[in-house]
C-alpha cells in the first residue's frame, strides 16, 4: 500500500540485503506502530510493522539466524496496545522455545514502550515460504502481518524457474474497516463471526461501492518462468488462486519441497502457503490473477465482493490497462484441474512413523455463542505462560488449568491426532507451532496415506475427517489451534506439551524474557 512509502522503501532496502554466507546473522528491526492507511480506499488507524500493510518482507538463507527486534510503539488505545510476534511455520528447537512468540504459551506479550528481541536460528536445513503476525488475541486483524522467505541456495527444484525474488511474493489477506477489538465485542454478543470487508492482494483491494483502488500489477517477461510464493495471511478467509490462461505448478507446500504438480487453481486456507511456477508463455497482454474468497455470509457485510479480490499479470510490452477479459472467479470449469491436497507428495518420500499415542479431538461450537470447544474444553489463555509453569516444575495435566487444554506428552514419541468427520461446513485450518506434521489423511479424501504423505503445518479439518502425526523429539509446549483467529479467540485451541523434564533441562530463558510477564501484568487493562 502507498501510505508511509518512504518508511516502507527504507525498510525493504534494509531487509532485502543479500545473504551470501550460510549461517549468517540476519538483523531485522520492526517498529510496531499505529499508522493511518487505506488498503482498499477506506481510511482507518491500523496496527503495523514499520508503517506498512503487509509488513516488510523478511528474507534469510538456509542456516541463517534471524535476530528480530520488536519495538512496541503503539499509541492508539482503541486497539490492543501490547503485542507479540509469531513466525508461522518456522521450526523452533526446544532450547529456543522461549523465543517462539506465542502469547501465554511460550511468553508474555510485549508491553507498550518496550522492546524485545527474538533470536530464531533456522534449523534442520529448513527453507521455504513463511510469514509473521501478532499472536495476541485477534490483533493481526488490524494489520500486523508480513511475509518471511528462507531461500535455499541449493534448491533441488531451481531448474524449474528463472525468477524467485522479493517481487514474486503474493500475500493475500482479509481486510476489515472496523477494529478487531470492536468486532470482538460484537462477536461475543452475537456469536456471529465477523465477515471481512475486503480481500487484499499484496496490500490492496476493493469493496462494493468503494473507490477503484489500482489493482496490484505483477510484471512478467514472455518466455520466463517465475516462482510465485503465495501466502494466505487471513484471519478467516479461504482464497482460491488462479491466473487466466496460465497453469500453476506447485513445488512447495508450507515449507516442504513438493513433487511438481500442475493445476489451474489452488484453494488456500488461512495460514497456508504454496510456491508455484508460472511460465509466461501466453501472448503479450494483461491477464487477471483471480483471488476470490469465502468467509461467512456476504449478507453480514454488504461491502464484501469476492470478485474484486484480484491482481493483474502484465507482460512486458502490454498496455498499462486492465485486462479485457471479464472479472471471473477463476477457470470456466471450476474444479476440473484444481489442486487436491490429498494428491500432494513430498519431493523426498518419507513414511509417517507408526503412532505411539493416539488423541482424538472433537470440535464443537456452542450454539449462538462465541465459544468453540475441543473435547468439551474452550481454551482460555492462562495468566502464567505454559512454558513458565513447566520451568517452575509442572509435571502433569493436573498442574495446568483445565481451560488451558494442555496435553502432556512424553518426549521422542509419535503422536497421532484424529479429527473425526463432522457436519461443520467450514474447514478449520489447524496449525502446529514450532514443528510440522505428516498429513496422513487429508480432509479432501477418504484415503489414509502413510507411505509418502506431505508434511505441512496447516491443514483443514472438517466434514471428511483429518489425521495428522507429529513427533515429540523436539520437546516443548507447542500451540495447536485453528488459524481462523476468531475461532482461536473463542477457544478452538490446545497446547501439545511434550517432554516436560527435557524442556526444563534445555530451556534457559534470557533476562529480557523473564521481564516480559512482570511488565505486562503491571499494565492497566487498557494498555494490555
Amino acid at each position: 500500500m502507498k501510505f508511509l512509502a518512504a518508511t516502507a522503501s527504507a525498510a525493504l532496502l534494509a531487509l532485502l540485503k543479500p545473504h551470501p554466507v550460510l549461517g549468517a546473522t540476519v538483523p531485522v528491526t520492526l517498529d510496531i506502530i499505529n499508522a493511518v492507511g487505506a488498503p482498499d480506499g477506506f481510511s482507518r488507524s491500523m496496527v503495523t510493522a514499520n508503517g506498512t500493510y503487509p509488513g516488510p518482507l523478511i528474507t534469510a538463507n538456509k542456516g541463517d539466524t534471524l535476530v528480530v527486534t520488536v519495538n512496541n510503539k503503539l499509541t492508539d488505545d482503541t486497539m490492543r496496545m501490547s503485542t507479540s510476534l509469531d513466525f508461522d511455520g518456522i521450526f523452533v528447537e526446544t532450547a529456543n522455545s522461549f523465543d517462539e512468540g506465542s502469547s501465554f504459551v511460550t511468553a508474555c506479550p510485549i508491553a507498550p514502550n518496550a522492546s524485545y528481541t527474538y533470536t530464531i536460528p533456522l534449523v534442520n536445513d529448513q527453507t521455504g515460504t513463511f510469514w509473521y503476525h501478532s499472536q495476541l488475541s485477534v490483533q493481526y486483524v488490524d494489520g500486523l502481518r508480513g511475509s518471511l522467505v528462507v531461500y535455499d541456495p541449493e534448491d533441488p527444484l531451481a531448474d524449474l524457474y528463472d525468477v524467485d525474488d522479493e517481487n514474486t511474493i503474493w500475500a493475500v489477506g482479509d481486510w476489515w474497516h472496523n477494529t478487531s477489538t470492536s468486532m470482538l465485542v460484537t462477536y461475543v454478543a452475537s456469536g456471529i463471526v465477523p465477515v471481512s470487508d475486503t480481500g487484499t492482494f499484496n496490500g490492496v483491494g476493493r469493496f462494493n461501492g468503494g473507490p477503484e483502488v489500482p489493482f496490484y500489477v505483477q510484471n512478467v517477461v514472455a518466455g520466463t518462468r517465475y516462482r510465485f510464493r503465495i501466502i494466505n495471511q487471513s484471519a478467516r478467509n479461504v482464497f482460491t488462486m488462479s491466473v487466466d490462461s496460465h497453469n500453476l505448478t506447485v513445488i512447495e507446500t508450507d515449507g516442504t519441497p513438493t513433487t511438481p504438480m500442475t493445476v489451474n487453481e489452488i484453494e488456500m486456507l488461512a495460514g497456508q502457503r504454496y510456491s508455484v511456477v508460472l511460465e509466461a508463455n501466453q501472448p503479450v497482454d494483461n491477464y487477471w490473477i483471480n483471488a476470490p474468497y469465502t468467509g461467512g455470509s456476504p449478507a453480514n457485510n454488504l461491502n464484501q465482493n469476492a470478485t474484486l479480490a484480484r491482481a493483474i499479470l502484465r507482460y512486458q510490452g502490454a498496455p498499462d490497462a486492465d485486462p479485457s477479459a471479464p472479472m471471473s472467479l477463476g477457470p470456466a470449469e471450476p474444479g476440473l484441474n484444481a489442486l487436491v491436497e490429498a494428491n500432494l507428495r513430498p519431493l523426498v518420500a518419507q513414511a509417517a512413523p507408526e503412532p505411539d499415542i493416539n488423541i482424538t479431538l472433537n470440535l464443537v461450537v456452542t450454539a449462538g455463542r462465541a465459544q468453540w470447544n475441543v473435547n468439551n474444553v474452550s481454551y482460555l489463555p492462562p495468566s502464567v505462560p505454559t512454558l513458565l509453569k513447566i520451568l517452575d516444575g509442572a509435571n502433569s495435566a493436573s498442574d495446568f488449568n483445565v481451560t488451558e487444554n494442555t496435553f502432556v506428552l512424553p518426549a521422542n514419541k509419535t503422536v497421532q491426532v484424529i479429527f473425526p468427520p463432522s457436519d461443520d461446513d467450514e474447514a478449520h485450518p489447524f496449525h502446529l507451532h514450532g514443528n510440522n506434521f505428516w498429513l496422513v489423511k487429508s480432509n479432501t479424501t477418504d484415503v489414509i496415506n502413510t507411505a509418502n504423505p506431505i508434511r505441512r503445518d496447516v491443514a483443514g479439518v472438517g466434514a471428511e475427517g483429518t489425521i495428522v502425526r507429529f513427533s515429540t523429539n523436539n520437546p516443548g509446549p507447542w500451540f495447536f489451534h485453528c488459524h481462523i483467529f476468531w475461532h482461536f479467540q473463542a477457544g478452538l485451541a490446545t497446547v501439545m506439551a511434550s517432554g516436560l523434564e527435557e524442556t526444563r533441562e534445555q530451556v534457559h530463558p534470557s533476562q529480557a524474557w523473564d521481564a516480559l510477564c512482570p511488565a505486562y501484568d503491571a499494565l492497566p487493562a487498557n494498555l494490555q
